[in-house]
């Protein structure tokens, strides 16, 4: 799921000088607009992988926000007052009175995690912990309280590295979690992952900060906190519209962002590779035990990024009678009335068929995010609620491959004219792919979260370089192909 921690996240210094005073400009002035109206009061989940460097990111906001106005809260084994009361006693006591805000380390998620990863509790006990918490945050936000949550992660290499120099500089190892200690580092990044995927809500969401370089992980903490803030200053004047980013010089790099899009295929080994893996495909959808499964595809991208021209080449050895497209478009009166994924739950196929769907309930995170058709809670609720719904198709048999098809914006500008210029593509081109152009920068960071969110183990994103429409139509193929012969 973690697809941006992997990422060489970097921002040089000078960048860093050049944004600071502007990231100073947005937390404080959100934060001072919230101490003087007293709408709502603001706590911060900061949670994570140990030697991430939680406390330098906090300390740093600290400098930049009003310290009189912001309260760190850091929880540890209970005290005997809070042995002796229920458990989330403590957490109540210390929230924050409106126009005010607390940074909480060692959270509610604390117990939960530490015992889930040293197996003294099971699967379902962890469950029923879970649930729990998401009572509480609930409960929290119906009072009015602005909850972020924010994951430090780090590739091994990187948290054994800043260890080494937390023991050569003598600092005290206590205040290092041991629930997340060097060797659980593969154990703690599975339980996190887990807690993420069920407990981001849009009324508590989580947010997954990659945390190798300390002004990139910094300048996304104070952005994100920021932005949060507005929107919830703003709600009732433009809370169904997705707050813009607080920088404009900067945005953060996604999974998405870095995809290569240099690859390439010449036309002689994609005629070779084509008949290959189209003869692959026949032959696994005409096995016994394929009639027991069920095939969903998912093609997302880039407006003129080749989706109709990968699916073409997927049904190209299908027998027609087992399979369906489904071109995905705005709602209709009838299904505006119904929650939004209904009208994909009556298009699901059969077991032994396959359902293709050209864009899907990812518009709900994209395109309803981006243009404002969605408000801000429900959009972020979103990101649970398809990975409940991918979750719930995988357990029944189905296997579910997705794909964002990407391309650079001046591809995607020669691709415009192109369909322009030809008269059997003119239908391809409308004034909205125009219009959508415009918020490139938006539908990018758009589709970053949504990568990030929604790429699970039982249903992962294949990131494809569309540049080039030979390389992107083999990827689709080849995954396709693979993705079943591992689940048949």
């Amino acid at each position: 799921m973690f697809e941006s921690a992997q990422l060489p996240q970097k921002m040089d210094k000078k960048t860093f000088r050049k944004l600071e005073p502007e990231l100073r400009e947005a937390l404080l002035s959100a934060q001072l607009e919230m101490v003087e109206k007293k709408p709502f009061s603001t706590i911060i989940v900061v949670d994570g992988l140990d030697g991430a460097g939680k406390g330098q990111a906090i300390a740093r906001l600290y400098e930049w926000m009003d310290a009189r106005h912001l309260t760190c809260n850091a929880y540890g084994d209970p005290m005997e007052e809070a042995r002796l009361r229920p458990r989330l006693w403590r957490y109540w006591r210390d929230l924050p009175a409106k126009g005010e805000t607390a940074v909480v380390f060692g959270s509610w998620y604390q117990k939960a995690m530490r015992d889930r990863i040293y197996d003294k509790i099971d699967d379902e006990t962890f469950e029923h912990e879970l649930a729990k918490i998401q009572r509480f945050e609930k409960m929290l936000a119906q009072e009015n309280v602005l909850l972020l949550k924010f994951w430090f992660v780090l590739p091994r290499e990187e948290q054994e590295h800043r260890l080494k120099k937390i023991d050569k500089k003598g600092a005290a190892r206590h205040v290092l979690a041991d629930w997340a200690a060097l060797k659980n580092h593969e154990k703690a990044s599975k339980v996190g992952e887990k807690i993420i995927l069920e407990t981001s809500k849009g009324h508590a969401p989580w947010f997954v900060i990659p945390s190798q370089d300390p002004e990139y992980r910094d300048a996304t903490l104070a952005q994100t906190i920021a932005g949060s803030m507005r929107v919830k200053l703003d709600e009732g004047e433009s809370s169904s519209i997705a707050a813009p980013p607080v920088v404009s010089a900067w945005k953060s790099q996604s999974a998405v962002d870095a995809v290569d899009l240099t690859a390439h295929l010449g036309k002689a080994d994609y005629e070779k590779q084509l008949s290959k893996y189209q003869d692959r495909l026949s032959d696994i959808s005409d096995t016994k035990a394929f009639s027991k499964k069920g095939l969903v595809l998912v093609f997302q991208g880039n407006d003129a990024a080749g989706k109709g021209g990968a699916i073409r080449r997927v049904i190209k050895p299908l027998d027609p009678r087992i399979y369906r497209v489904h071109s995905i478009s705005a709602p209709t009166d009838e299904e505006k009335s119904r929650p939004y994924l209904w009208r994909f739950w009556r298009r699901l196929p059969r077991k032994g068929h396959v359902g293709i769907f050209d864009r899907s309930w990812y518009e709900r995170v994209l395109v309803e995010r981006v243009e404002g058709f969605a408000g801000h809670d429900d959009w972020q609720r979103a990101y649970n609620e398809i990975n409940e719904f991918e979750q719930e198709l995988t357990d029944c048999g189905y296997t579910v491959c997705k794909f964002w098809l990407a391309i650079s914006a001046d591809e995607q500008l020669r691709r415009f004219k192109a369909r322009e210029e030809i008269a059997y593509k003119q239908h391809k081109i409308t004034d909205d792919d125009w219009r959508n152009r415009l918020k490139w920068d938006q539908y990018a960071i758009a589709a970053g979260d949504m990568v990030d969110r929604t790429s699970t183990d039982f249903a992962p994103w294949t990131l494809v370089s569309s540049e080039n429409k030979r390389h992107a139509r083999i990827e689709v193929l080849k995954t396709i192909c693979k993705r079943l012969e591992d689940a048949l």
